[in-house]
């Protein structure tokens, strides 16, 4: 901020651009590094809209799913050559209901965004069990009594409509609950990963691949029709060879103001 003189938002843009020009070197250390370790965490707290949405966000994700396997959101974490992303819950604060839709409408926005194998961690279970995301996700009924207790009434409608819309999403959503200080649900939490790797192999890889090939097929396509068309020009010159422009006489004038007259005037007669 100090440097480039940027507020906050200006600030954490300008860090992931910054990091984005010199992302092929984390790439090279995660290569150099990968005999040593099973996983890459690769941690990017608080910074969804950033990451996700910005250029920079994309180029990152993507580099780290073409070339190696990650999983964590917001974290991405490489576990046995698979990408994963993690989208991390805090379960105190989704015991509200509109909180809690807001935290799924973000799950839904990455996953949407990424297309790789998802995990929704709620923490801190030492302190509030989430037993009652789970329910309010396979029960509407539940979820609806919850949001009588809220006051807004038109949020309660908003949520009530989400909470139809995203059914559909809950029941191919992979949800796991841990704590970060004691470590209850990390066997959970490894289980489930284990899961998202095999989806990862089997599903995304051939999407990559398929996406790739269909690229390079663009690509040669477009090759051969640009060298059409540089055939189709030289053709088209070789037909019809351009005329050489007609000479100019060049005039000197060497004298003065009355000399040149009379040579324009000589000119004219003849």
């Amino acid at each position: 901020m100090k440097d480039y003189g940027l507020g906050p938002n200006g600030a954490i843009i300008t860090s992931l651009n910054l990091m984005c020009t010199r992302f092929d070197q984390v790439l090279t250390m995660i290569r150099q590094r990968a005999s040593q370790y099973s996983a890459c965490l690769i941690d990017t707290p608080g910074q969804i809209e950033a990451f996700t949405w910005s250029a920079s966000g994309s180029i990152i994700t993507d580099s780290l799913a073409s070339s190696h396997p990650t999983a964590s959101f917001m974290s991405v974490l490489r576990y046995q050559a698979a990408d994963v992303v993690v989208y991390v819950v805090d379960s105190a604060r989704a015991t509200n209901p509109t909180t809690f839709m807001s935290n799924m409408l973000y799950a839904c926005s990455i996953l949407y965004r990424t297309k790789l194998p998802f995990i929704v961690a709620f923490n801190k279970a030492d302190i509030v069990s989430p037993a009652f995301a789970r329910s309010w996700m396979r029960d509407f009924e539940r979820f609806d009594k919850a949001l009588e207790e809220n006051r807004s009434s038109y949020m309660n409608d908003l949520s009530r409509s989400l909470s139809l819309v995203l059914d559909e999403f809950y029941s191919d959503l992979k949800t796991v609950a841990v704590s970060s200080v004691t470590g209850e649900g990390m066997e959970d939490f490894m289980k489930v990963l284990g899961e998202c790797v095999v989806q990862y192999k089997n599903e995304y890889i051939p999407m990559y691949e398929r996406i790739l090939e269909e690229k390079l097929k663009l690509d040669e396509q477009e090759k051969k029709r640009k060298s059409e068309e540089i055939a189709s020009e030289m053709e088209v010159l070789s037909l019809h060879p351009l005329e050489e422009p007609p000479q100019i006489q060049e005039k000197i004038h060497i004298g003065g103001v009355d000399e040149e007259n009379a040579e324009d005037a000589n000119i004219l007669r003849a």
